[in-house]
């Protein structure tokens, strides 16, 4: 059986991607590893923080959320983005206009993060469908100082903004328009597909970051806040709490996923950020957060691994925390209507 839609299993990473990673250098201090989103190189005397990612759907948004998503990986180390690579493939019979449409949306994404646009490649590929952009982020770590993903401590708290589901909230609301409209009214999907314009959290990791206590930073993308969550414990090797009720998820969000029959905490979720900070830092990070005008809350905590990973609902049962095969989003887009 192949590999559903998303990223490919961990173990797949584990026991190929990451045995076949070149030379070993000195100058890299943090190479591929599960839950961690941009690596760290030093150059000279600097300290850069590097990462990678595709945008494969979401065609209205594609040039946009290739900046925003790649960025998000570099401020999740407490680093600034400063320069932006990208790779854009094309559908054969291309025309100008969608060329146009991407490059002007990486430029004012990259304009409003202050990131120089450097370089990168452009093509019409055979064999693909639709238009893919890959984008390269990097970023110079403030005085070679940064968080990594695997940087929880047991007692840390779990902070989560915004909420969940934010992008594919905005992705369904997008692609899936015409037939949400038979269920929702205009302004309804109107303010679900302007999630996109909550996609970054470079402000978010860089406020949590500069007040200090941060132990890790993760951005929940593909699988969600549920794989966020994981992927986070998996770098750091703990377990955590984490209680539903604290759990923001928006209407738009809940009320989509309700039609569509998906998980919102499996949703893709570009646009949280999940930050592990110490205890006595948490409150100074939830008050700098809204003076910044981002939404934020406790939702848990980090334990020892042997305790678990528990979800604790609405209802108060404790349960394990599911870790997602596979986003989904893809699920919801497969379906023509909630069965």
């Amino acid at each position: 059986m192949g590999f559903l839609p998303g990223k490919v299993p961990n173990e797949v990473l584990e026991k190929i991607v990451f045995k076949n990673l070149g030379a070993k250098r000195d100058d890299v201090v943090l190479s591929s590893s599960i839950g961690e989103d941009a690596a760290i190189v030093k150059a000279g005397n600097e300290v850069l923080a590097v990462s990678s990612d595709p945008i494969t759907g979401a065609e209205k948004w594609l040039g946009w959320l290739a900046v925003h998503v790649s960025a998000n990986d570099i401020a999740t180390r407490g680093v600034e983005p400063r320069w932006f690579n990208s790779i854009i493939l094309l559908p054969k019979d291309s025309a100008t206009e969608l060329v146009e449409k991407i490059c002007t949306q990486m430029d004012k994404a990259a304009r409003q993060l202050s990131v120089s646009i450097i370089g990168g490649h452009c093509e019409v590929t055979p064999g693909i469908d639709h238009p893919i952009v890959t984008g390269c982020a990097i970023g110079v770590a403030d005085g070679g100082k940064y968080v990594t993903c695997g940087g929880a401590k047991i007692g840390d708290k779990i902070i989560l903004t915004k909420g969940t589901g934010i992008e594919g909230t905005a992705i369904l609301a997008s692609d899936r328009k015409e037939e949400l409209l038979d269920v929702f009214d205009e302004s309804f999907l109107k303010k679900a597909e302007s999630f996109f314009e909550r996609i970054s959290v470079v402000k978010d990791a860089l406020t949590a970051f500069r007040i200090g206590g941060v132990s890790a930073m993760h951005d929940p993308t593909e699988g969600g806040v549920a794989g966020g969550l994981h992927e986070l414990a998996d770098a750091a090797n703990v377990g955590f709490n984490v209680y539903e009720k604290k759990i923001l998820v928006p209407e738009e969000t809940r009320k989509i996923c309700e039609y569509f029959g998906v998980d919102p905490l499996q949703l893709i979720s570009s646009g949280s950020l999940l930050v592990v900070a110490k205890e006595e830092k948490t409150e100074q990070i939830l008050s700098g957060l809204p003076k910044n005008g981002v939404e934020a809350s406790v939702i848990g905590e980090i334990v020892d691994l042997a305790l678990g990973r528990n979800l604790f609902t609405s209802a108060g049962e404790k349960t394990e925390l599911v870790r997602p095969d596979s986003d989904h989003l893809w699920k919801a887009l497969e379906k023509n209507a909630k069965t």
